[in-house]
């Protein structure tokens, strides 16, 4: 029997608060809101790194990033700077500057898709890669069309097909991997024996936010909202240097983050009316998540776990969106409390499909199928989530969050019971020494179990400012890691 074919739509940027059912309700994403009541919407999934490529390599091979080495946005190693050249492309804003040659920075994990390829699955890309060599389809994938690094300008983005790249100056990005998917859906289809398997991954919302990127009718349609449901904070004193954005332009960057996403939703639209037209909306799995969360004035940060220095780990910058529907599995309607991470998707998606024993061995993560079949998980041990941005490590239990940060400090501690917006850290409090040091050996076992020593976060010089080369002994650059005595704009 033919397995079920497989949509996974992945947003940049985008909190588990940026859509109208996650809490915001001057947002207007229906096409989101109509996954969520086809399905079920998970309120409490976690990143396993709140930066672009550390969560989506995550997600793809279900390890942390102290086994897959990938620690930062990936700032080098996307393209070859001199075939771009080559080609006769104009450096496109600044963003090759930093680009030598193509790094796999994958290269000996097992992803998700590796496994479904080996399986029969047709692996293809429409979107957004951002983990090193953007050329090269790789890792069961055997088309794609993507962006030449990470982040791209909405109306001028470089685009990478066949191999070479092609600078598509007016015409918007989030509609350009829209047309793209469906072509392939329609190729897809066209072999009805071989299932498929399509990444459609976004760059919105992520910045730039300024009217002139996205399209005028969704700026026109927020110019007057209040955004009443996003906090109004003074900046956070430890945001990072190089950021642009704050509270002063605390309208225009709302105006266009929410414009990004409404633009977004409206073309996750054209893939859900090609599944109804083409009568597959009730055998495909369609998945929707984000990269990492995002906080928009949320703790008086404008970005996500780089938008301060120290790093941080607050619930908006770790906690994304996940919704999944699949109608012979999985109740309409349904909605899930239960902690989860991006590391327990690779265990899931194998359950699902019936291929659990080719899942690579000692992975963090567990399947979440019983979850999806509404069965009750009254009786399981303690869930935990852990996360990790280079040497900044956090563990969450339901009700208290520890979060601790090896090399500079502070460290912070949450009862979230009491405290979910953590307004009050109580680090510093004699009376909850024995909460710290119980979370604090929980943290550092954990990590003892699963990390690689050669890749280990706690070696990493992350600064939030971009990853040049591979982690630890294998990285070949003097800096592993742009450093902070350089001006530069992070983020991606």
């Amino acid at each position: 029997m033919k397995k079920p074919n497989i949509i996974f739509i992945l947003s940049d940027d985008q909190g588990a608060w940026a859509f109208g059912r996650g809490g915001t309700p001057e947002l207007y994403t229906p096409n989101l809101d109509e996954i969520a009541k086809r399905g079920m919407q998970m309120n409490n999934f976690f990143c396993a790194s709140p930066v672009c490529s550390p969560a989506r390599a995550s997600l793809l091979t279900g390890n942390i990033p102290s086994v897959h080495g990938v620690h930062d946005w990936i700032r080098s190693g996307n393209v070859d700077a001199d075939i771009f050249k080559q080609q006769g492309n104009a450096n496109p804003y600044g963003g090759y500057v930093d680009e030598k040659k193509p790094i796999q920075y994958l290269a000996g994990q097992v992803t998700y898709t590796d496994v479904l390829a080996k399986n029969g699955y047709h692996c293809v890309l429409s979107g957004k890669w951002h983990l090193g060599d953007s050329i090269t389809p790789q890792h069961g994938f055997q088309e794609w069309y993507t962006i030449g690094k990470g982040g791209c300008h909405y109306y001028k983005p470089d685009i990478v097909e066949n191999g070479e790249i092609h600078i598509k100056d007016g015409q918007y990005v989030t509609e350009l991997i829209t047309d793209n998917a469906l072509k392939m859906l329609d190729e897809l289809r066209a072999d009805r024996d071989t299932p498929f398997y399509l990444s459609v991954h976004y760059t919105a919302p992520h910045s730039p936010w300024g009217a002139e990127h996205h399209p005028q009718k969704w700026i026109d349609y927020y110019d007057n909202c209040d955004f009443a449901s996003i906090p109004d904070l003074p900046d956070h004193p430890d945001m990072a240097v190089g950021k642009e954005n704050g509270r002063a332009k605390r309208h225009q960057n709302l105006r266009g983050y929410f414009a990004a996403v409404s633009a977004m939703d409206e073309q996750i639209g054209r893939i859900l009316n090609w599944l109804k037209e083409k009568g597959e909306i009730d055998h495909t799995i369609l998945v929707f998540a984000a990269d990492n969360g995002m906080n928009m004035g949320h703790h008086g940060i404008w970005g996500k776990g780089n938008g301060t220095f120290p790093l941080n780990m607050f619930d908006t910058s770790v906690k994304v969106p996940f919704l999944i529907s699949y109608p012979p599995l999985i109740q309409a309607g349904s909605i899930c409390q239960e902690m989860l991470s991006a590391y327990d998707f690779f265990p899931t998606l194998l359950d699902l499909l019936g291929l659990s024993n080719d899942l690579p061995e000692n992975l963090p993560g567990r399947s979440f199928l019983p979850l999806l079949k509404g069965e009750t998980e009254a009786g399981r041990e303690e869930v935990v989530i852990f996360d990790e941005y280079g040497p900044v490590r956090m563990i969450r239990q339901k009700d208290w969050k520890y979060i601790h940060r090896y090399p500079y400090g502070g460290h912070e501690l949450y009862h979230l019971a009491v405290d979910p917006d953590e307004e009050n850290n109580l680090y510093g409090q004699a009376e909850y020494q024995e909460k710290i040091i119980e979370l604090r050996q929980k943290l550092e076992k954990w990590y003892e179990l699963h990390a690689d020593p050669q890749k280990d976060g706690l070696k990493e010089d992350v600064t939030g400012l971009g990853q040049l080369c591979l982690a630890g002994s294998e990285g070949t650059d003097f800096y592993r890691y742009y450093p902070w005595d350089a001006k530069t704009e992070g983020g991606m």
